[in-house]
């Protein structure tokens, strides 16, 4: 049951790569894992002190819980997902069950910033992309999904994101077996690496 990771800035095409390697492997099962999805719970503080939270950094994901939940799953065993509300910056009271499937996907900004978790990965795929362009995509995405203002989404990229990205991201990628240039993806050798492995 190869677990494999797919990191890289914001917006630079993490998700729909994940999407796009379920559909393709879909007769033989992949479940994807978002590791937003395991933002420590700071359900206790209001709207206004958990939007001042730098989600960009590692200390942010509750790396304890992911690992033991990819475990469960590299065993075959069902786990319960936490659900995270990007609009109110929360972990909700609800969870998710992911059935183990073929293949398990994890993708991420942190995903290579915690040792536990790197050593758990069959193969680790980067994705390099500008800062403009991911500025772009971003500014683009939240104000649609997410509902911010392009005045907060630039506040926050400049005050946050971006030296995040640069201080542990980016150096992040040494841990990756493949490195690629979000704007010009091979799919194929993707799949062929997966397919090698399986």
């Amino acid at each position: 049951m190869p677990l494999i990771g797919i990191c890289g800035g914001t917006a630079s095409g993490k998700s729909t790569l994940a999407k796009q390697i379920k559909s393709y492997f879909s007769k033989i099962g992949v479940v994807c894992i978002v590791s937003d999805s395991y933002y420590k719970d700071h359900s206790l503080l209001n709207f206004k002190e958990r939007s001042k939270i730098n989600f960009d950094h590692p200390d942010s994901i509750d790396f304890e819980l992911l690992v033991k939940n990819l475990k469960k799953l590299k065993n075959n065993q069902k786990i319960k997902e936490p659900v995270y509300s990007y609009k109110t910056h929360k972990r909700l009271k609800k969870t998710k069950i992911v059935l183990p499937k073929k293949i398990i996907i994890v993708e991420g900004l942190h995903v290579y910033c915690n040792d536990d978790l790197i050593k758990l990965f069959d193969y680790k795929f980067f994705l390099d992309l500008d800062s403009k362009t991911r500025l772009k995509r971003r500014t683009k995405r939240d104000t649609k999904e997410r509902n911010r203002s392009i005045e907060e989404i630039k506040k926050r990229y400049f005050d946050m994101v971006e030296p995040m990205y640069e201080k542990f991201i980016e150096p992040s990628k040494k841990h990756s077996d493949l490195i690629m240039n979000a704007n010009s993806i091979n799919f194929k050798k993707i799949i062929e690496k997966i397919d090698e492995i399986l």
